[in-house]
């Protein structure tokens, strides 16, 4: 059993839980500040990151279910552990069927709102995994699907939402929408000839990493403007300007004719990111 549990959370790259996780707990800072003036209590924060693993161990999950036959067929893909046969389909749903269940009794610990806006956070989870099959827009998709964890958060400390919660969550969904758009290029030929639907393979890998570039900027400005709205100060502004050079740094990793280093933009400088918007965040709200 632990084998087979060790050969889900590599399938679906458990460690990369850290791209979401920051910005939940931001979410969950920023909202309990702006309304209560306090931080979250201790068990605020375990059930939100409970909620958050659940959450994204079964999007993943149904993602790597969904895809499977895609991935089979793919070389790049074709030695995950479904279509490699080290782990069922019948093991994967039921890994499924219980992070949805523990992100349903984590919601349930938090409020009222948490519970009645699962079916909107379950519904993105789902349907992002088929979006490649008929728009190329499937990286904004993914891109609102994560975002909704820092909106997960502020609902889950405070019990409500406000006009800067939707700030950090466009904040977060370009920025995620840019980075898909950036990994999506190893696949655009394959994408193309099977019918995929991907900025990418759509307009090919130049103009993608272009439209990147340009989700980046957005997101980087929606970062600015949610300093402002929560009168932040100078701490939070600096890692805003670090979070933008390593966007920038990404982008020179990645040139459409070497994609060689697409990992070290795509996991370690993303991953990277979102720490430095939670830490210098947290500093700024606790000095």
């Amino acid at each position: 059993m632990l084998k087979k549990l060790a050969v889900i959370l590599e399938m679906i790259k458990f460690e990369h839980t850290v791209f979401a996780l920051p910005f939940a707990f931001l979410g969950a800072l920023m909202g309990n500040l702006a309304i209560e003036g306090t931080f979250p209590s201790l068990m605020e924060w375990v059930w939100i990151t409970l909620a958050m693993v659940g959450a994204r161990s079964a999007a993943m999950t149904l993602n790597r279910l969904i895809d499977s036959e895609i991935d089979r067929r793919n070389p790049r893909t074709e030695t995950r552990a479904i279509p490699a046969g080290l782990i069922s389909r019948l093991e994967s749903g039921i890994f499924t069927a219980g992070s949805l269940l523990l992100l349903f009794f984590s919601a349930y610990q938090l409020n009222e709102l948490s519970v009645y806006l699962l079916p909107v956070a379950v519904f993105f989870l789902v349907i992002y995994s088929y979006t490649k099959r008929f728009t190329y827009l499937c990286h904004v998709i993914l891109g609102v699907t994560i975002a909704i964890a820092p909106l997960g958060g502020w609902v889950g400390a405070t019990g409500e939402l406000s006009s800067e919660a939707f700030l950090l969550f466009f904040s977060v969904l370009f920025w995620i929408a840019g980075f898909d758009v950036i990994y999506a290029t190893q696949d655009a030929d394959y994408d193309r000839e099977n019918g995929l639907y991907s900025i990418p393979s759509r307009f090919g890998v130049r103009r993608a990493l272009l439209a990147a570039r340009f989700m980046h900027i957005i997101s980087f400005f929606f970062f600015i403007a949610l300093g402002a709205a929560g009168s932040f100060g100078w701490i939070y502004y600096t890692g805003v300007i670090i979070s933008g050079c390593i966007m920038i740094y990404e982008h020179s990793l990645v040139k459409p004719d070497d994609l060689s280093k697409l990992n070290v933009a795509f996991f370690t400088m993303n991953g990277i990111l979102s720490m430095v918007m939670f830490i210098f965040s947290l500093g700024d709200m606790y000095l």
